[in-house]
């Protein structure tokens, strides 16, 4: 299944970082204070919620961090999860888990597999998630009403639903995209299409701050280089497919000019534009530097160039003599890798990420993550 993501993240951040402030006018102003975050997504932020509908991400899915699947597709914990802490909040349930959720600071409507457009297939035909971009806003929609009908009831509804004030003061987050790149719908996209990748509905609802990270180097995702041949002359110098990657960059361009857009659309929102491209393909061409032995090669796959296999991903087994025997097997030491399972990236990588982009390094304005409430 084509598991994926990382494209478009809308995040608004308070934390308890303050890190190289980049103006005595911000720094007067002190960090952000936001209650809650509501995430929309694909599988790089997807905390539970393709798990809850389509079954758990198996073993070993969170071995290094967790100690047993928690819902996501990652050896531990993945970006979303580093905001969380970094907020003082806990990780974010999903909304579709029932099991235990606590939405008392957030809600996660992302799904790993999910896309911008909806899809015209199956789960099973694609490995694309019916739970599209507008599925999830609708799911938002009724939470957010709901969610305070069901709060007035008292008791332990208090204590696991967010307050009606926090939906305007919380942290949006969209980290989706990707799929609809390698999956080609993006040649056909318009740059009004992207731009309604962050709807008005949220802005109407309340929601001011966002953080919205363009996509990654796709061209250096061992699924994509594995399943859609390049020639040889299309690889660089660090592996990674050029053309895809080419697409990638495209896509950012037109991202940020839409940012720029936005910010005119919707007055009294906080916008910044970060550019994960660049650090994710800075740990991918730089990883000796960064610690990383494996940036291209998965830490648990089965077969190939790439230690991936599309038919038998990571923690796949076959049958043999009348046992099922582990072939897709993880690596000894998942914190060498930048890559866990030729879709998604390893903890140590999204913990590398979160720390390049929580200065402002990467962001546009330089903001650091902590200031992000305040507009240009």
């Amino acid at each position: 299944m084509a598991f994926d993501g990382s494209s478009i993240i809308v995040v608004a951040i308070f934390g308890v970082f303050l890190v190289n402030l980049t103006s005595s006018l911000v720094l007067a102003k002190g960090p952000c204070q936001f209650p809650a975050i509501f995430n929309f997504g694909d599988s790089n932020s997807d905390t539970g919620g393709l798990s809850a509908a389509f079954g758990q991400a198996p073993p070993p899915n969170g071995m290094s961090y967790f100690g047993h699947p928690a819902g996501r597709y990652c050896d531990g914990r993945l970006v979303i999860d580093f905001l969380a802490e970094s907020l003082g909040l806990p990780y974010l349930s999903a909304f579709l888990d029932s099991l235990g959720a606590n939405f008392t600071h957030g809600a996660n409507f992302a799904t790993a597999g999910s896309t911008i457009r909806p899809p015209n297939t199956t789960l099973h035909q694609s490995g694309f998630s019916p739970i599209s971009l507008n599925v999830q806003f609708y799911e938002f929609h009724d939470f957010h009403v709901r969610s305070q009908i069901v709060r007035k009831r008292g008791g332990v509804y208090e204590t696991i639903l967010p307050k009606e004030e926090d939906f305007s003061s919380a942290l949006y987050t969209f980290d989706i995209g990707q799929n609809d790149l390698t999956s080609g719908y993006f040649l056909n996209m318009s740059v009004d299409e992207v731009k309604a990748y962050v709807p008005d509905d949220i802005y109407d609802v309340g929601g001011r701050y966002f953080w919205i990270h363009n996509t990654g180097p796709v061209g250096c995702l061992p699924y994509v280089m594995e399943r859609i041949p390049v020639l040889a002359g299309q690889i660089d110098r660090y592996g990674c497919a050029s053309p895809f990657n080419e697409v990638a960059q495209f896509f950012n361009h037109g991202l940020k000019k839409t940012v720029q857009q936005l910010r005119k659309d919707l007055p009294h929102a906080a916008i910044t534009y970060v550019d994960v491209y660049s650090v994710k393909y800075s740990l991918i061409s730089q990883r000796r530097n960064h610690g990383f032995n494996q940036p291209l090669r998965t830490c648990c796959g089965h077969g190939g160039k790439y230690n991936y296999n599309k038919n038998l991903g990571c923690g796949g087994k076959v049958h043999k003599q009348g046992k099922d025997v582990l072939v897709a097997a993880p690596c000894q030491d998942p914190s060498t890798h930048v890559n866990w399972d030729g879709v998604h990236f390893t903890e140590a990588a999204n913990r590398y990420i979160f720390e390049r982009i929580v200065d402002g390094s990467f962001s546009d304005p330089p903001h650091p993550l902590n200031m992000a409430c305040y507009r240009n």
